[in-house]
């Protein structure tokens, strides 16, 4: 008699669910999947002690007959492909018909379903993989499927089941995720009776970031889109001051599918290079559309994995469109603060300045508030301001770009000047004043999100206005002002972005010139770094130095580019080196990074440190210098360079502003 037998189809089933039912979340996603596909407008997905207990989904789509019900519980059984050429044209998110069969072998399962409300429907109900129950229900259009007891049969599996805690953030994780693939579908996500997530399913990929990660954070995300031949993308980027500890606020999306991808998120991370700090990540949602034909969902289980046919062309794609979007949106730091509606309507009832101009003359339309002496205003308010504009001699061009924004931002003083002097109609039309103000505020808020895309540095224009210095803070912070508030600037983490930018264009070049040195510099090292060193030298002679084998072990720098940072030469062609002797096998590829490693390497030792008092000049040359860079808010470790402080900020710290 052989030895090879056939399982049984509980025991396979049972085996199945090994790999497609690692946890709850495992349960929650292969439903909540079915639903989706079914066409559904609205998923509930409740949840009870982890899910342990009980998963319950509800949604309102096709539905299915009895005949489907208990189709559906065989192993292999799906209406999602029916050939061959079928599973190279994936566009649901479930095809392989392993999942309820393999839920059933493990759980207590309870099935409602009916393709129409004026029809009846069907429950079933089964018992470790065994149908126990089956009769007619009154129910209305849709399927509703509830998990109880799950692993109950296997014991082990339920052993080392994780706290309560950690598989309620599993399956929120995914939840979530779903959420922002299919924004048109409603999701209401609830642990013990407790909401954690609800989405109105108006197809607003914004309004599902704000449901996720809180109205504050959505305001700071910047959309994102672009196409090529071959894909098509759209989503929502956060600015560089949103960060996180880790990837996990990284989410990929490929058509219509959450998907796990390594190189995907090594481009979107690399079109942060420099913008983020060390070990900070980003949060992410990128919708990306493409053929079925150019990716493969077909390689994992639980299906979160994909490979891409035309991978390194997807991959520098989005890498650009997420620079170019940030080179865009990128904007002054701003400490993040709330403007209650509330606070506002006291604002209003304060009158706190005397401009020194008739207040009756200026109306609330803009037309007569743009005829009004607005310089003036400004000048009364500010003369030391002015005077220093006049010293400084700016160009013309940045002149009228801050005197245009001081004239808006008079206007608006203006504005609410007159409505806090005309005391009468504010009492007697307060609601309305103040329905008014808070709208005038969530425009400005939106505004704000938005304006910094349009604002793009140009030859002609810089992205940082003219700044005039006023003094320094411990010899490390200068502090600046003009017409829109107070500025704090890094001095270290500023000089650090002009000597990268500075350095990396000397690094670009074909022929770098070099400077002999008085007394040559050797460097020893091991056999096996001089033998790395020796097939290298190419590489780093392309940087400026002239370096030979001295010796078995030895190796001699005759001379080296003439911008290296004076006095920590000797330590830049160690680092150099040292970069070589840690770089793969492509070269190409290792150029790239060692100029970008050595830039960043060489701005940061030439720059000026902490506890360096600068002077009025040095200071004011400084912020010159950092107006001319291309990204002139974050150092090349990603710090922020220039925190802004504006008027209302200042009153508000103050208590001014109530």
């Amino acid at each position: 008699m052989g030895k090879i037998k056939l399982l049984d189809e509980h025991l396979a089933n049972m085996i199945a669910a090994g790999e497609v039912v690692e946890r709850p979340a495992s349960v929650v996603k292969e439903l909540v999947e079915n639903a989706i596909d079914a066409g559904a407008s609205k998923v509930e997905v409740h949840v009870e002690e982890g899910g342990l207990e009980l998963i319950r989904i509800v949604d309102d789509g096709q539905g299915m007959d009895r005949e489907d019900c208990r189709l559906a519980f065989e192993r292999h059984a799906t209406s999602k492909i029916g050939s061959t050429r079928d599973l190279f044209r994936i566009r649901t998110l479930g095809f392989r018909g392993e999942a309820l069969p393999s839920i059933a072998a493990v759980s207590r399962v309870e099935l409602t379903s009916s393709p129409s409300s004026s029809q009846v429907g069907t429950r079933l109900g089964i018992e470790g993989g065994q149908i126990v129950e089956e009769r007619d229900v009154a129910t209305v259009k849709g399927t509703e499927v509830c998990v109880r007891s799950l692993f109950y049969n296997t014991p082990a599996r339920l052993k080392y089941m994780k706290s309560i805690a950690t598989e309620i953030s599993h399956i929120s994780d995914y939840v979530n995720r779903l959420a922002l693939t299919h924004p048109d579908i409603s999701f209401i996500l609830t642990h013990n009776q407790k909401s954690l997530l609800q989405t109105s399913g108006d197809g607003k990929l914004l309004h599902v970031m704000a449901a996720i990660y809180g109205v504050q954070m959505a305001k700071l995300l910047l959309p994102i889109s672009g196409e090529t031949l071959d894909f098509r993308w759209s989503g929502l980027i956060s600015k560089t001051e949103v960060t996180r500890a880790n990837r996990s606020y990284l989410s990929t999306l490929v058509n219509g599918r959450y998907i796990r991808s390594y190189a995907l998120n090594n481009a979107i991370m690399r079109g942060y290079h420099t913008l983020l700090p060390i070990g900070r990540y980003p949060i992410v949602a990128i919708q990306i559309e493409m053929d079925p034909t150019l990716v493969d969902v077909n390689v994992h289980p639980a299906k979160l994995e994909a490979r891409f046919s035309k991978e390194d062309e997807l991959c520098q794609a989005i890498e650009q469109s997420v620079k170019e979007t940030l080179r865009q949106g990128l904007g002054i730091v701003r400490p993040m603060t709330t403007q209650p509606k509330a606070k506002v309507v006291l604002q209003v009832e304060q009158p706190q300045f005397d401009l020194q101009i008739p207040v009756r003359s200026v109306s609330h339309s803009q037309e007569r508030v743009a005829e009004s002496p607005v310089v003036s205003v400004k000048e009364a308010i500010e003369p030391a301001v002015k005077e220093a504009k006049i010293r400084y001699a700016e160009p013309p061009a940045i002149d009228q770009r801050i005197n245009d924004r001081a004239t808006s931002n008079v206007e608006s003083d203006l504005d609410v000047f007159n409505v806090q002097m005309e005391s009468e109609p504010v009492r007697e039309e307060r609601e309305p004043v103040e329905n008014e103000l808070a709208e005038r505020v969530t425009l400005q808020e939106q505004d704000n999100v938005e304006q910094p895309v349009n604002e793009s540095p140009t030859s002609e224009e810089s992205a940082v206005p003219v700044l005039y210095p006023v003094g320094q803070v411990h010899g490390t912070y200068i502090v600046a002002q003009n017409d829109t508030g107070m500025y704090l600037i890094d001095q270290h983490a500023a000089q650090e972005r002009i000597f990268y930018e500075y350095f990396m264009e000397k690094l670009r070049q074909d022929s770098i010139a070099s400077q002999l040195m008085l007394f040559p510099h050797t460097v020893e090292c091991t056999a096996a770094e001089a033998a790395r060193l020796e097939k290298r030298l190419p590489l780093l002679q392309s940087f400026g130095l002239e370096i030979e084998s001295f010796g078995s072990r030895t190796f001699i720098i005759r001379a080296h580019p003439h911008w290296f940072p004076e006095g920590a030469e000797l330590e830049v062609i160690e680092e150099l080196m040292q970069f070589v002797l840690e770089a793969g096998e492509s070269v190409q590829a290792d150029v790239r990074q060692m100029r970008e490693k050595a830039a960043i390497m060489m701005s940061c030792k030439a720059s000026i440190k902490a506890n360096r008092f600068l002077t009025n000049a040095e200071m004011e040359s400084l912020l010159n210098q950092l107006r001319l860079t291309s990204s002139p808010f974050t150092c090349p470790h990603g710090r922020p360079i220039i925190i802004h402080f504006s008027a209302y900020d200042l009153e508000k710290m103050f208590k001014r502003v109530m």
